[in-house]
């Protein structure tokens, strides 16, 4: 039994719309007076830099330089789209034209060079409230009356301090302080301690004390 192909139409649509954006890309280039193997790099070029920036985008999250260089990469395939439609004399580019895809291979590498390279930003923290941070004040017990001057009563002495049981720490809350750490380890070289870790999780100091020995 023959087994049916099941075809995906956004995925034929991707495929469609990838092919005329190089083609047109190609063509402007040919134009500008790129020929042969040049005129077909420049596509690949932009294509490349456009998933680049966007893999940057998914893999990091939101960071303004990969919006930067995602929008020249697609600033440069719609206006090379627009360009062929007929808006520009593609016998005679204008200078401009010319500069930019000339210009073009720079930029691009810089744009590569930089999302390879720089480091991806902390992952998103969420924001503490300084009522939230700051610890609640202890409640106010009344004193004692005064024992009667007849009585004398013995001072009581002091309670024996329980041991305080190590809070409890969710394990998302772990995964978290664990990536924090990661990352301030590759900056610094050294493990990150109770205090730097309370500070950037906004966390008390008996909780931040439990992650740090979860950690080690």
């Amino acid at each position: 039994m023959l087994r049916s192909l099941r075809f995906d139409a956004v995925l034929i649509q991707a495929v469609i719309a990838g092919a005329l954006s190089f083609a047109h890309l190609h063509d402007l280039a040919a134009a500008a007076g790129q020929t042969g193997w040049k005129a077909w790099a420049y596509p690949i070029s932009v294509d490349l830099l456009l998933v680049a920036a966007w893999r940057r985008l998914r893999g990091s999250g939101p960071s303004r330089l990969a919006w930067c260089w995602f929008l020249i990469a697609l600033v440069a395939s719609l206006g090379a789209n627009v360009a062929t439609a007929g808006f520009l004399d593609m016998q005679h580019p204008p200078a401009w034209l010319r500069f930019g895809v000339a210009g073009w291979p720079a930029l691009a590498f810089l744009g590569g060079t930089l999302l390879a390279h720089s480091p991806a930003p902390d992952g998103d923290r969420s924001p503490v409230s300084p009522a939230s941070a700051a610890p609640a004040p202890a409640p106010e017990v009344p004193a004692p009356d005064p024992a009667p001057e007849r009585e004398e009563i013995p001072a009581p002495g002091p309670a024996p301090a329980l041991p305080e049981a190590a809070p409890a720490v969710p394990p998302a809350l772990v995964d978290h302080a664990r990536k924090v750490a990661t990352e301030h380890h590759a900056r610094t070289g050294t493990a990150i301690d109770a205090a730097t870790l309370r500070a950037r999780l906004g966390v008390p100091e008996a909780l931040a004390n439990s992650i740090v020995a979860q950690l080690a």
